[in-house]
């Protein structure tokens, strides 16, 4: 084990649990004597660049505890694509500091960041541990069976749409609510979670894996309408036609540096697909909600699960590191074999991690292409949570 600083930063997307894999890394990062100072710097790689750091070693125990029950990114985040200017500038500054262990926490991209930087560290023979600690609630991080973040957003929107359902069988008519998910549907999936009896909804789930046909989605809703009398839907942000242009994408033109398309900035998706299912099933009630960042770091709904995965990533990752097991990788959560619900968490190499996505499985997604399976929901199951009761009358029905 080397002795120095340890930097740690947070990049990305927030989520409900990421500063749970912060202070797991830090109290792990107090365990060995090697370590000197704990930097945290503000806004990922940007506050590396600008300097701005804070000393996480001079934190009480009380305060880590009270910042990893909080939500969103209590470092600050940043969406950055280091360029080879950066990475030099980088270097001088964690040369200057004397760290020796980096890590940061995000998804894809992050990964991508970590893999460049550590790429041009051992170019420059500059002798760095570089760890990737996965976060993402679009939970399509390559080589894991799922991502902290992903059990406490999904928890939120299986929540959100079981009193959307709610809403709906009081006033009738079509509901449609836009999750997150640019390219992999779990997020959306996950509305499925709200069910209670055979005939609440989310009636239909569509999802990226899918074309999507705005045709067969008149019909789909039609269809419903016409057996219960009413229909919610849920819709990820990223269903894209068959040539596999996101709808979105036609009203949306910001992008960020790593290429992605802004596609939660806006309510256009669900108000054209309500405009849609106005005009051609001439229904008139028809309402569109667009879930977009509430999803992200809302409080109160927690999975138990991902905030007690997400401290052990983030600990698994400084350990990896300063028990010399690698000097780079992202650390993977891994499903354990059997009826039990129980993980492991394995190094992984950065490259296998980094930029590109993982999809639903096709055995999640049912053969019409508007639903998920019950191979699904024994997935998501163990990883949201129980979810709140829900009773009716016996008339009612």
């Amino acid at each position: 084990m080397k002795r120095g600083n340890m930097l740690i930063a947070q990049s990305g997307g927030p989520s409900m649990v990421i500063n749970q894999s912060l202070v797991g890394a830090v109290l792990a990062a107090r365990e060995f004597p090697t370590v000197g100072r704990i930097y945290g710097a503000r806004h990922g790689i940007k506050g590396i660049l600008d300097g701005t750091f804070i000393d996480l070693r001079k934190e009480t125990m009380a305060t880590l505890e009270a910042v990893a029950q909080t939500p969103s990114s209590a470092l600050g985040s940043v969406r950055r694509k280091p360029s080879a200017e950066d990475c030099v500038a980088i270097f001088r500054q964690l040369h200057s500091l004397d760290v020796r262990y980096f890590f940061y926490i995000g998804g894809n991209d992050s990964a991508e960041t970590v893999h460049i930087i550590n790429e041009e560290a051992r170019k420059a023979g500059y002798d760095l541990a570089c760890f990737h600690i996965p976060k993402t609630i679009d939970n399509d991080l390559r080589e894991n069976d799922h991502t902290p973040g992903f059990g406490s957003a999904a928890r939120f929107v299986a929540c959100a749409v079981m009193g959307d359902d709610l809403d709906n069988r009081a006033l009738s008519g079509v509901k449609i609510d836009i999750v997150m998910g640019r390219n992999a549907g779990f997020l959306t999936a996950a509305a499925a979670l709200a069910r209670v009896h055979p005939d609440d909804g989310p009636h239909l789930i569509y999802l990226p894996e899918r074309p999507f046909s705005l045709d067969r989605f008149v019909a789909d809703v039609q269809k419903v309408v016409k057996r219960l009398g009413r229909c919610v839907v849920a819709v990820s942000e990223g269903v894209a036609d068959r040539d596999g242009t996101p709808i979105a994408a036609k009203f949306i033109q910001e992008t960020d540096s790593h290429g992605n398309k802004q596609l939660s900035g806006s309510g256009a998706l669900g108000d054209m697909l309500a405009g849609v299912i106005r005009d051609r099933a001439k229904i008139s009630r028809v309402r569109a909600d667009t879930f977009g960042y509430l999803q992200r770091s809302f409080p109160g709904v927690v999975s138990e699960v991902d905030a007690r995965e997400a401290r052990a990533v983030g600990a698994a990752a400084v350990r990896a590191a300063l028990q010399g097991k690698a000097s780079s990788g992202s650390i993977a959560i891994r499903r354990k074999p059997g009826r039990k619900y129980g993980v492991f968490f394995e190094v992984v190499p950065l490259r296998n991690v980094a930029k590109e996505t993982r999809h639903m499985p096709p055995a999640f997604i049912n053969r019409a292409g508007n639903d998920v399976t019950q191979a699904f929901l024994d997935y998501a199951r163990p990883i949201v949570g129980p979810l709140p009761r829900i009773g009716r009358f016996r008339q009612m029905r």
